[in-house]
């Protein structure tokens, strides 16, 4: 995908009509729950919520879609996505509203990041760095030892982003954005199911402030017990 006023993370897809991720954000909170405000006049750190995407949010996704793509996914699309198994989809919700969205599609053990879109209103707050934490998260649990994207070659924001999940350049498919026949850089991670991978991972979510709170997700297995009694 490829969006307008936003932060382009145009990812790698195998969708039909679909071009990749972008870091994009539903509207502000009302002003019954006024957002945090710095001392310098900026908006302050807000409470991020990342869970499953379900049918009941695409509304809302397909909001931010539209204004973020310029080839937006139907609903249709985004449905049967939710019925295929090898799928992760996320919502990031502040209070209500959903503010961005994310998907990934398993290829055997490559995860192949699908689209991130964050509404413009709230860009450039952590959002879209907590989808693709959990987005990766849920890449491990389907068993990706690899993950791959694709991101316009003028996006240097976005790469960044990418690059602190230590994705890396990898080759150029040219003239892959149909909107304007922009190349796109083709980005990879490679052994993401080893130890230091995981390190990474950790330290990003922990740097996160506040922590995201993860809901609707299955409870971790119990870690086995050594102990004699157990």
């Amino acid at each position: 995908m490829t969006g307008a006023a936003t932060t382009d993370l145009s990812g790698a897809t195998g969708l039909s009509g679909a071009e990749g991720p972008e870091v994009t954000a539903g509207p502000r909170p009302s002003p019954s729950a006024p957002e945090p405000v710095r001392v310098d006049g900026r908006p302050g750190p807000c409470t991020v919520t990342v869970s499953p995407m379900r049918r009941r949010h695409l509304r809302a996704v397909l909001d931010i879609e539209r204004q973020v793509y310029p080839r937006p996914w139907s609903a249709r699309l985004f449905e049967d996505e939710l019925d295929r198994t090898g799928r992760v989809y996320l919502v990031a919700r502040v209070g209500p509203t959903v503010v961005g969205y994310a998907g990934l599609l398993m290829i055997a053990d490559d995860g192949h990041v699908a689209t991130v879109a964050v509404h413009p209103d709230w860009q450039h707050r952590g959002v879209a760095t907590r989808l693709l934490a959990e987005l990766v998260e849920g890449a491990l649990r389907l068993g990706a030892n690899q993950l791959t994207l694709e991101v316009r070659v003028s996006n240097l924001t976005a790469q960044s982003l990418y690059r602190r999940f230590g994705f890396a350049p990898a080759g150029a498919r040219k003239a892959y954005y149909a909107d304007n026949g922009e190349d796109a850089l083709v980005m990879w991670a490679h052994e993401v199911s080893g130890p230091d991978y995981r390190r990474r991972l950790s330290e990003l979510e922990t740097s996160l402030r506040p922590p995201t709170v993860r809901q609707g997700f299955p409870a971790a297995p119990p870690v086995p017990s050594n102990h004699p009694s157990a």
